[in-house]
């Protein structure tokens, strides 16, 4: 799986955890509503800074972000081996 589709699946699960709309999530972050679809849908990929104010948006650190992101990518890996 590729980083940027890893990134966004995870992305669309916090966002839907916390509750928020595509719209919600991107004022907070103060980033477009369709650079969040383009996102979560592996196109875009959010530069550090996108990625800092995404993450403080769904108040969870960016650090944390990308431990779920390496998880989704191992899991894909592994499921792809068996």
């Amino acid at each position: 799986m590729e980083p940027s589709i890893a990134f966004g699946q995870v992305l669309r699960s916090l966002r839907r955890e916390a509750g928020l709309s595509q719209e919600q999530l991107a004022l907070t972050a103060e980033v477009e509503r369709n650079y969040v679809s383009l996102i979560e849908r592996g196109v875009n990929q959010p530069s550090i800074r996108v990625l800092y104010k995404l993450a403080d948006a769904l108040c969870i650190p960016a650090s944390q972000m990308l431990v779920l992101v390496e998880r989704k990518m191992r899991e894909a890996s592994d499921a792809e081996r068996t």
